[in-house]
């Protein structure tokens, strides 16, 4: 599975109930299969009850209330359960992208636990968030999708949805492979690559949070966190 810029490509992203992947419940899901022209040809959306109160500070990101998810949204335990077997699916199909990986397989790996169900641990991940860190590391300014978006050339509409989120995480990513070819190659090489990468830009940003927080620790694991 080489040259993956120019094959196909499942975009991945969720919007949560909060940023602590330990704790955090998932709220919305997008699973987005894209060819090499960005056209999409199959997705899939889940609108989730995650069972717990939305707090107003996460429904402010991503728009769904408590009591939206509750009337609309399908049980918890059934969203997890379908979004691992359509990821583990998708994986042996094309690689998987999507933006601050760590973040959303973690959340994805806690609520599988939390669900008693086994957990999936992909292999061909692309995170355009650990990628542009590494190649472009001394680039100034914030370092979030659509900074990225901005930087790259790519359009991101509807923000913070996970559908839009998913499909501009992949345009993100091919705009880095085209101008780094030296990321054009397996998606399981790439992805070995990229837990080295996440563990030094954690080392370094520690490092430099020690000088005023000596007590501070920051989880460099890819794409799934320890804790």
């Amino acid at each position: 599975m080489t040259e993956w810029q120019n094959g196909l490509a499942v975009g991945f992203d969720l919007e949560t109930t909060g940023v602590d992947t330990a704790t955090a419940r998932i709220v919305t899901a997008s699973v987005v299969l894209l060819d090499a022209q960005e056209n999409i040809v199959n997705q899939r959306e889940w609108l989730v009850d995650p069972g717990i109160e939305i707090p107003e500070a996460a429904t402010a990101v991503h728009g769904v209330s408590t009591e939206k998810a509750r009337a609309e949204g399908i049980p918890a335990p059934q969203a997890v359960r379908e979004i691992l077997g359509l990821l583990a699916f998708a994986s042996q199909q094309a690689p998987l992208i999507a933006f601050n990986a760590a973040y959303d397989f973690s959340v994805l790996h806690s609520e599988a636990l939390r669900y008693d169900m086994p957990p999936f641990i992909p292999g061909n991940v692309i995170d355009p968030f650990i990628i542009d860190k590494q190649v472009d590391k001394w680039r100034k300014g914030k370092r979030t999708l659509g900074a990225a978006c901005e930087h790259y050339g790519v359009v991101l509409e509807n923000a913070h949805t996970s559908f839009a989120d998913a499909v501009a995480c992949v345009a993100v990513a091919r705009a880095i492979a085209e101008k780094y070819p030296q990321l054009q190659v397996d998606p399981q090489v790439l992805h070995g690559w990229q837990i080295g990468w996440a563990r030094e830009q954690a080392e370094s940003f520690q490092a430099y949070l020690r000088k005023t927080k000596p007590e501070a620790v920051v989880d460099g694991a890819w794409p799934i966190k320890d804790d």
